[in-house]
C-alpha cells in the first residue's frame, strides 16, 4: 500500500514538471479574462456557503423547536 502511494505521488511530480506551462491559463491571463473566471468562482462559492449557512440556521431552529416539544 505504501509503495502504491509513493508511486502515485512520484507520477504526479513527473506530470507537474512536464506541464510547466498551461496554455489556457496563459491565454486567460493575457486577455484579462482570468479575473472574470476568478470572480465567477468566488461568487459561486459565496452562494454555496451562504445557502449552507442559512440551511444550518433553519435546521438549528427546527432542532430547538423539537427539543422544546419533548
Amino acid at each position: 500500500m505504501k509503495l502504491l502511494f509513493l508511486l502515485f505521488f512520484l507520477s504526479l511530480q513527473l506530470i507537474a514538471r512536464s506541464q510547466s506551462q498551461i496554455e489556457m491559463a496563459d491565454d486567460f491571463r493575457g486577455e484579462g479574462k482570468i479575473y472574470v473566471v476568478i470572480m465567477v468562482v468566488l461568487l459561486l462559492l459565496g452562494g454555496i456557503f451562504f445557502t449552507l449557512f442559512r440551511f444550518d440556521k433553519r435546521l438549528s431552529q427546527l432542532e430547538k423547536q423539537m427539543g422544546e416539544e419533548k
